[in-house]
């Protein structure tokens, strides 16, 4: 017998524990097969081979499971961590307010903390090799222990990162807002871009330059250039923002560009319709200067001496119109349409002026001979006036109020002096005439804050207070 085979049977008993299952399996795939079925036959039936599943292995089982538990919490830390750090940076790419900026602090802080508990959960994992054969209880149990400790500091920072990311839901829900709001404002800016230049090029094809609105929506370029930038680079306030503003300001370019034939008909239908005008008021100042000898000789000099440079400014402003006039054309020509525009509205003020210069010396004749035939038409028309005001300052009152019964009472001493002005041989008609206009005007003040200081009433049984208009 070999010196193996005289060893006690102990000793090779403890060299085959020491081998392990693994040299046990190993052992058997050696041997033949119909006694590898035989000696599988006897181990199922009890016979001397060693219990798989002991003690030790139910040890080994839980630390592995305590490692798988840790793992599983590792990775959801690591899952909540990723999530967040999204959350944090949708939230400071939108907002920059005090509160925004304590969340992401908090989450570096909260960063640090993570990678504490992780790198112990890392250490616990290394410490401990369960997969070694030789793999005893106690080593078991430590390393259960180990990583069930590493597990709950997962999950219990775990649970503060989720109440803190919960926290965050009021910035995150506002955040998502605009960044909801990010696509479509640079879509449309886009389209209002689009929507101009085709604008622009349809007029062009009716043979309108549109040179000011193509430099306009040329300077728009460097704001699509940071547009296509993105909010990565310019924030994404600032991008809603500067995507509105070429929204709006392509907007006008295109409406204006749709209006702009309109624009150029009106300007040419204006050109027309002044110069006919410019004409007419010509031909009516040619009438003033006889309308000017029948007042010198039928009335005193206060009647007329103020128009009587009428017909040489008449003339002069509508030679200065005809000037503006031909510069209109020529800016319309040059399709320079805001100075066509600016040109006609001075035509237009220069023409208003003459126009009412002109008018103001036949009205002058009419409204002199209208008095002198019936000076007391004007007077009753005057008292009239006074009298309404008077009735509606003592609606409700036993005595008028001051503020209003003194301007009246000024009013009626005011028209008593202008017919007492009347006496003699050549009566200054037109200086009663304003008089008596002045006398109207004051007795519609009146009436108008009594209304004005009683909320907007129309008074009671003191007529409508129509009598007190300035008239003629």
């Amino acid at each position: 017998m070999t010196a193996t085979h005289t060893q006690p049977l102990e000793q090779r008993e403890r060299r085959r524990a020491r081998g392990g299952p693994v040299r046990d399996v190993v052992g058997l795939m050696l041997l033949p097969l119909p006694l590898v079925a035989a000696v599988a036959t006897m181990s199922f039936a009890g016979g001397g081979t060693r219990r798989w599943f002991g003690r030790g292995e139910s040890q080994r089982a839980d630390a592995q499971a305590a490692k798988d538990a840790a793992a599983a919490a590792f990775y959801e830390l690591d899952t909540a961590q990723r999530d967040l750090r999204i959350t944090i940076e949708t939230i400071t790419a939108v907002d920059s307010s005090p509160r925004a900026r304590q969340a992401a602090q908090d989450y570096e802080d909260f960063g640090r903390r993570i990678d504490e508990v992780s790198q112990a959960y890392i250490t616990a994992v290394d410490s401990h090799d369960l997969d070694r054969d030789d793999l005893d209880g106690g080593a078991a149990a430590r390393a259960r222990a180990d990583l069930t400790r590493a597990k709950d500091e997962l999950n219990r920072v775990k649970g503060e990162l989720d109440r803190f990311a919960q926290g965050l839901a009021p910035l995150l829900q506002t955040a998502e807002t605009q960044l909801a709001q990010l696509a479509p404002a640079v879509e449309r800016a886009r389209q209002a871009l689009m929507a101009a230049s085709d604008a622009l090029d349809t007029v062009r094809a009716q043979g309108l330059r549109a040179d000011e609105l193509a430099a306009r929506l040329a300077a728009l370029g460097p704001e699509l250039t940071k547009l296509n930038q993105g909010a990565g680079q310019h924030g994404v306030q600032e991008t809603i923002r500067r995507a509105d503003d070429v929204q709006r300001k392509a907007g006008e370019i295109r409406a204006e560009a749709e209006r702009l034939p309109a624009r150029a008909a009106e300007i040419d239908k204006r050109l027309v319709s002044l110069r006919t005008r410019a004409q007419a008021i010509t031909t009516r100042a040619g009438k003033v200067e006889p309308i000017l000898s029948e007042l010198r000789r039928r009335y005193s000099a206060a009647c007329w001496q103020d128009l009587q440079h009428v017909p040489e400014r008449a003339a002069q402003s509508v030679e200065q119109a005809e000037v503006k006039l031909r510069e209109a054309q020529q800016a319309r020509d040059e399709q320079h349409w805001a100075d066509a525009t600016s040109r006609l509205a001075t035509v237009r003020a220069l023409l208003d002026s003459t126009d009412e210069a002109v008018s103001a010396a036949g009205d002058r004749l009419q409204r002199l001979d209208a008095v002198s035939f019936d000076r007391q038409k004007e007077v009753d028309r005057t008292r009239f006036a006074i009298r309404d005001a008077q009735r509606l300052a003592m609606a409700g009152r036993s005595t008028p109020d001051p503020r209003h019964a003194q301007p009246l009472d000024d009013a009626v001493a005011r028209l008593d002096r202008a017919v007492a002005g009347l006496e003699g041989r050549h009566p200054d008609w037109w200086h009663f005439l304003t008089e008596t206009e002045a006398v109207r005007q004051t007795a519609a003040r009146v009436v108008q804050d009594i209304r004005e200081g009683r909320g907007g009433g129309t008074g009671t049984g003191t007529g409508t207070g129509t009598g007190t208009g300035t008239g003629g």
